[in-house]
């Protein structure tokens, strides 16, 4: 992982020094007459990460939202969080993890896995938040300053404005040269670089150290309970979830992301405490909308979200894209009593209340999904402990006993 983050972070210092004028169309990313170092570009996004008066409101970081102390996710248990220009404006999705988001391929609705069988289209795949509408890490790092929901910033300029002003601008200087602000927009690439390159330190935001990269090291041994969720996680007619959370080390020898970047619907139920979910005519539909528009005449894709790394995922307060569940143990229930005891989750007497009717076969029926109401779930309140169980093991800061 060392090398890989080195050629990545190669590959974004060899555009540090421009070849033609700032207002050119092919403006590299910073002017500097000193190539920064990966150290100097690391300390600095972290810098920024932490910083509120890069907000609107100034009150608000990417600390704020993404907690370096708890795997960059929320630290708190609200469904969405609160920002824009008054920092408390609210969101309407809850914020992902940014650990274990390194490998992300830029979308496609045709992906193939690079298993050597172009065969099996696996379908919407890849991209940056729950829509996959973005493509790159970098472009991935402005959409949060200008966010009217997140930092609220009217547009870069104002970013930069604040950067400028701001406690970071003589870092900011020192990494980019001191008359970087008199080039704006290599200035935001410079910032937008920084970001980018903070979040792929290794250390930080990929250090693979729970007690399962550890089992799979073979410094350890699971526990019984563990083992034995694990199983289940496995069993393609029980918890089935390494179809989309793939747990296995690759061919080529990747420690796994519990993730295969996929879009799907499941049916998460309507959360009817977002603001946003007032309106009885307003539905988050993801792939199709509102927040991505290049695919909104795609009504097959309605309700589709990104399939998020359960890495650390013991350490979230709420659960799915509108932050609906709050425990593990619901969202396992979720997912083997959906389909037979459906008015648990749903209401108004309607199943899959989030989207609109009509749309009932985008959703999901592989297991543990399936049966009709009143068929026995495929897990018991045992199986579902075993496999919480397990699900604990990929928090990372575990000490391997010597």
């Amino acid at each position: 992982m060392k090398i890989i983050y080195a050629v990545l972070t190669a590959a974004l210092l060899s555009a540090c020094h421009p070849k033609t004028p700032d207002d050119a169309p092919k403006a590299a990313y910073a002017p500097s007459a000193h190539q920064p170092t990966v150290p100097e570009l690391t300390a600095l996004g972290r810098a920024m990460f932490v910083e509120p008066s890069l907000s609107a409101s100034g009150r608000t970081s990417c600390a704020s939202c993404h907690s370096p102390d708890n795997a960059f996710s929320p630290n708190n248990n609200l469904a969405v969080q609160l920002g824009g220009g008054d920092g408390r404006t609210e969101g309407t999705r809850a914020a992902p993890s940014l650990r274990y988001i390194q490998n992300v391929p830029a979308f496609t609705e045709h992906y193939h896995d690079d298993d050597g069988d172009d065969s099996v289209d696996a379908g919407p795949t890849g991209g940056h938040n729950w829509d996959g509408r973005v493509q790159t890490a970098h472009e991935q790092a402005l959409g949060p300053l200008l966010s009217p929901r997140e930092m609220g910033n009217k547009d870069e300029a104002a970013v930069l404005a604040k950067l400028k002003a701001g406690p970071l601008a003589p870092q900011f200087r020192k990494v980019f040269g001191e008359d970087v602000f008199e080039r704006p927009r290599a200035a935001m690439q410079g910032a937008l670089m920084a970001l980018e390159v903070f979040q792929e330190s290794p250390a930080e935001f990929y250090p693979y150290t729970s007690k399962y990269d550890a089992f799979l090291r073979k410094q350890t041994t699971l526990s019984a309970q563990e083992l034995r969720g694990m199983q289940l996680f496995n069993d393609e007619t029980k918890g089935n979830c390494a179809s989309c959370h793939i747990g296995r080390i690759s061919p080529g020898g990747v420690f796994p992301q519990f993730t295969d970047y996929g879009l799907i619907n499941i049916g998460v139920p309507r959360n009817r405490q977002l603001a946003v979910n007032a309106d009885p005519a307003y539905y988050d539909l993801g792939l199709c909308g509102p927040d991505r528009t290049d695919l909104k005449d795609h009504k097959e894709y309605c309700g589709a979200f990104k399939t998020p790394s359960l890495r650390n995922v013991a350490l979230r307060k709420v659960f799915f894209h509108n932050g609906s569940f709050t425990s593990l143990e619901q969202v396992i229930r979720f997912y083997v009593t959906r389909d037979t005891t459906p008015q648990k989750w749903y209401q108004g007497g309607r199943k899959f209340d989030d989207q609109p009717a009509g749309m009932d076969a985008n959703v999901n029926r592989e297991a543990p999904f399936g049966g009709k109401p009143g068929d026995k779930p495929t897990l018991n309140e045992r199986e579902i402990a075993d496999m919480v169980a397990f699900l604990k093991t990929l928090t990372d800061g575990y000490q391997v006993k010597n």
